[in-house]
């Protein structure tokens, strides 16, 4: 799906912004030319400072407003999410000109269903990581340092360490860059289901 590269803002409402961005969300997930297939995740340090580096979205559920990434529970990423749930995404592609930045709690998922379930649906390439030796971040003597599995079992074992990161959002901010005019937009849902929707400076 080719991103649009012009979105016209005449003809839409809060309500049609929002099912595009969906869309273009939705899309991301199998398709790697989209943009907001690698986001950037953000999380609170265990030192109190942000911290974000860039994922890869495995799903989007916007029926559940819910993103999902996977991560080692090994990781500070998990240790800091086990700490404080509040994290952040933002996605942004050149292309269709779309800063998209939600909001929400993550849950991490581990030895359990919804886990397995993720794993299973990986890619080998990918199970291999959750097998590496030291932990991710461990200081090492050198660029090489580390082990990754090869055998099959060895492999398989990584398992231990795969966790799937769900995030549920309450809100959705996103700015569209136009040389006419730029547009930016929030939506935030309510606790009894309903959504607020408003323009926004940009």
């Amino acid at each position: 799906m080719k991103p649009r590269q012009d979105f016209d803002f005449s003809q839409a409402g809060l309500e049609d912004i929002l099912a595009h961005l969906e869309s273009l969300l939705t899309d991301a997930v199998t398709n790697r030319h989209n943009a907001f297939h690698t986001p950037v995740l953000l999380s609170i340090g265990l030192d109190g400072r942000p911290r974000g580096r860039t994922v890869v979205m495995r799903s989007f559920d916007a029926s559940h407003r819910q993103v999902r990434c996977h991560t080692d529970i090994r990781s500070d990423k998990a240790a800091e999410i086990a700490k404080d749930a509040r994290i952040g995404w933002v996605f942004y592609d050149p292309a269709s000109k779309w800063q998209v930045r939600l909001q929400g709690l993550a849950v991490l998922h581990h030895r359990d269903d919804q886990a397995q379930a993720a794993w299973q649906k990986s890619k080998r390439m990918s199970q291999i990581c959750y097998g590496t030796n030291p932990a991710p971040g461990t200081v090492i003597a050198g660029a090489d340092q580390f082990v990754l599995p090869q055998e099959p079992d060895a492999i398989a074992a990584g398992e231990a360490h795969f966790s799937a990161l769900i995030c549920t959002y309450d809100e959705m901010e996103a700015l569209w860059l136009g040389h006419k005019g730029h547009r930016r937009m929030r939506y935030r849902w309510m606790e009894g289901g309903e959504i607020q929707s408003e323009w926004l400076a940009p």
